[in-house]
């Protein structure tokens, strides 16, 4: 009777806001213990990324991708599950967070990992087209626009706490300056909920102001900011319309979500990309 190996595995996630301790599996490495180094060691890599940009709509997929044959280069050469763990902690700790090791027993490793592969790394059924939807949904076009104009690594989210108070939690989903002008845009959806973009409209003066006048010379500028909308909104909606005029009023440009590919190509003519 065939004996049963000893392996043990860990799950790499993607973690894109470390406050928030919200994650998305992206990787699974297992390997066996063995005294001569030569036990199993491999590694699966997700094919579906719509998990991923369904809690993170900026997260840069080439990047992700391209670090599977890397990391598995380091988990066949090493073959020791701790220290594999500190390799990876040390080098990609800014982009993945690892969870704590497992051991599971099997006759198989090729088929416990492909069956490890399919339990932690595939989305279920309906989770993806369930969460895509309102901001996220504009968010992802957004992105698209950026990466087809080929200036989305130009563009930065712009963090409000460097300018107000420590803790402040407002940011903006992409930004770039150009001479003293800093141009900012945010993903607002009208469809489910209308708050989030009345406390945009109702913080956006003092934002520009905090701009205007940071107490670094270097960090200051003329900002605008452009709310990108959902398709199709009926202004003639008494509350739909209340909302965008507020947001025109207090300084916001409201463009839909359909004009992002010339918005986008603006873009690469003003970075000159």
């Amino acid at each position: 009777m065939a004996e049963r190996r000893q392996l043990e595995f860990f799950l790499l996630r993607y973690v894109p806001d470390a406050v928030k301790d919200e994650f998305v599996n992206i990787g699974l490495v297992m390997i066996e213990a063995t005294a001569n180094g030569t036990g199993f060691a491999d590694l699966r890599f997700t094919r579906d990324w719509r998990r991923v940009l369904c809690l993170d709509p900026q997260a840069d997929i080439e990047t992700l991708q391209a670090l599977e044959s890397e990391i598995r280069k380091q988990v066949v050469e090493v073959r020791n599950c701790e220290s594999i763990m500190r390799v990876l902690n040390d080098s990609y700790s800014n982009l993945i967070q690892l969870s704590g090791a497992k051991g599971c027993l099997t006759l198989d490793p090729s088929q416990e990992i492909e069956k490890m592969a399919k339990m932690y790394l595939e989305r279920m059924r309906g989770e993806v087209e369930h969460a895509l939807t309102g901001r996220q949904t504009i968010l992802v076009a957004m992105r698209r626009a950026w990466e087809q104009a080929g200036v989305k690594k130009l563009l930065n989210p712009f963090v409000m706490s460097d300018y107000t108070d420590l803790g402040d939690p407002l940011k903006f989903d992409f930004g770039y300056r150009v001479g003293e002008e800093i141009k900012l845009f945010q993903a607002v959806s009208l469809k489910v909920n209308l708050d989030s973009a009345m406390m945009l409209a109702a913080r956006y003066p003092e934002v520009r102001e905090a701009i205007e006048n940071a107490p670094k010379v270097e960090a200051r500028g003329m900002p605008s900011l452009m709310a990108v909308v959902d398709e199709g909104l009926d202004r003639s909606r008494k509350e739909i319309g209340f909302v965008l005029r507020t947001m025109e009023k207090n300084g916001l440009l409201v463009r839909s979500v359909t004009e992002m590919p010339s918005i986008a190509e603006a873009a690469k003519r003003e970075l000159r990309a």
